[in-house]
């Protein structure tokens, strides 16, 4: 249930290798296993940040129950790990925060809702 998209208007050559660390990544900070989160990565977008083309990066991470109080701690693991995994400094990636309902999020035909 957790998604993380990443984009970002640099063309990255270990997409994979980023893709499956930041798999991890998302189910430790979140205590979710991570058979159940999904990673996507665009890279090569048409971004502009701050005015600027230089490289930068923007994240989503969804989840059901994620925790409105830890989304500072989340920030900074994830902006740290992106920023040393890629070279984007901190200050180019924006990240977004989104507390998905049971309901709201479906999987294997049905939701979550219990």
């Amino acid at each position: 249930m957790p998604y993380l998209k990443l984009q970002t208007n640099e063309e990255l050559l270990h997409a994979n290798e980023l893709m499956n660390k930041a798999s991890k990544l998302v189910a430790e900070i979140l205590k979710k296993p991570e058979d159940y989160v999904m990673v996507a990565l665009e890279e090569t977008v048409n971004m502009l940040f701050a005015g600027s083309n230089e490289p930068t990066i923007f994240c989503e991470l969804k989840s059901i129950g994620l925790p409105e109080t830890k989304t500072k701690e989340f920030s900074k693991k994830l902006s740290e790990f992106l920023s040393a995994e890629t070279g984007v400094p901190v200050s180019r990636i924006y990240i977004e925060f989104s507390n998905a309902g049971r309901n709201m999020w479906g999987w294997n035909g049905t939701t979550f809702e219990k």
